[in-house]
């Protein structure tokens, strides 16, 4: 199956009106169902993030997540925004996305995992052998 890939801007929030653009790579695969990656491109080189496809989904709708990643929609007339805040002990960071363009990743991400069914795609074999393989 192939992996499901989308480039979108997003926008690093600096305070007051100052913002940078930071260009993300959102990736998906059945191999790993339950996890988006977003490699972020800095001057400074890529940043990937992983986090729920279900954390993205449920922030589309209501703030969601705790912790490192949280994810929060801003709706209003003209305004469609899906806010993340990512924090690291390197630092954090206030992004803001179009929230269709996120609604569109998620959708592609559907066609090839439907919600519910990750667990199907899972090789619990083949995961076993890798973590024993790893303790050896």
């Amino acid at each position: 199956m192939m992996p499901v890939r989308a480039e979108i801007d997003l926008r690093l929030v600096l305070g007051g009106d100052r913002s940078e653009t930071v260009p993300v790579r959102l990736g998906y695969t059945a191999g790993d169902p339950w996890a988006v990656t977003a490699e972020f491109l800095t001057p400074d080189g890529a940043v990937t993030w992983v986090f729920g496809r279900e954390l993205l989904e449920s922030g589309l709708v209501h703030a969601a997540g705790e912790g490192d990643v949280t994810v929060w929609p801003v709706t209003g007339p003209g305004i469609r925004s899906l806010y993340l805040s990512l924090a690291s002990p390197h630092g954090s960071a206030l992004l803001e996305a179009d929230l269709d363009a996120v609604r569109d990743f998620l959708d592609s991400t559907y066609a090839l995992v439907p919600l519910g069914t990750e667990g199907s795609f899972l090789d619990l074999d083949a995961e076993l052998a890798a973590l024993l393989d790893d303790l050896a």
